[in-house]
């Protein structure tokens, strides 16, 4: 959704080009104008095909003669993963003190996500950013200030301030 992929613009196009336009990772990392609430959860076709794109190999081992139970499986595990998504994604973008949104685990999420919008090519994972980790995309903390967006749910992924210096001791 960062790049196209050769004719395959759809995707690039409606995150990157129109998502990332909209929500930054400033004030406007939430909503700020009602027109614009359609953009944050994907198309309603989008969690169909993405799961049917994602259970491929599934389907493909099923065909070669293993159980269709891990098909199943493999679709459900999808499915549900694309619905925290799409929720999570959404209270992220638009915060109304929801209880998920009193959680540590949110906390630390939406501050992963907040690092995404300023950082477009770090932190790509919204609900489990252990695929950031692998491939070398996570992001603790900005590396330069920036205005940031603020909320009880946002934490401060400013840079730390250095530590200072101690006094020299007189002599």
């Amino acid at each position: 959704m960062h790049r196209p992929i050769g004719p395959i613009t759809y995707p690039f196009k409606r995150h990157a080009l129109v998502h990332h336009r909209i929500f930054k990772s400033d004030h406007t990392y939430h909503l700020i104008n009602e027109k614009d609430k359609v953009t944050i959860p994907m198309a309603w076709w989008n969690g169909p095909a993405l799961v049917a794109i994602a259970s491929l190999p599934f389907v493909l081992a099923s065909l070669l003669g293993v159980n269709w139970g891990m098909l199943c499986g493999a679709a459900l595990a999808v499915s549900c993963y694309y619905g925290a998504y799409e929720y999570i994604h959404w209270c992220m973008h638009l915060p109304r003190k929801r209880h998920v949104e009193r959680s540590g685990i949110f906390f630390r999420l939406n501050g992963h996500h907040l690092l995404h919008h300023r950082y477009m090519n770090k932190n790509f994972n919204v609900v489990l950013p252990l695929a950031d980790l692998c491939f070398g995309t996570l992001l603790l903390r900005s590396k330069v200030h920036f205005q940031q967006a603020s909320g009880p749910s946002v934490p401060n992924v400013q840079p730390k301030r250095p530590a200072l210096a101690p006094c020299a001791k007189a002599q």
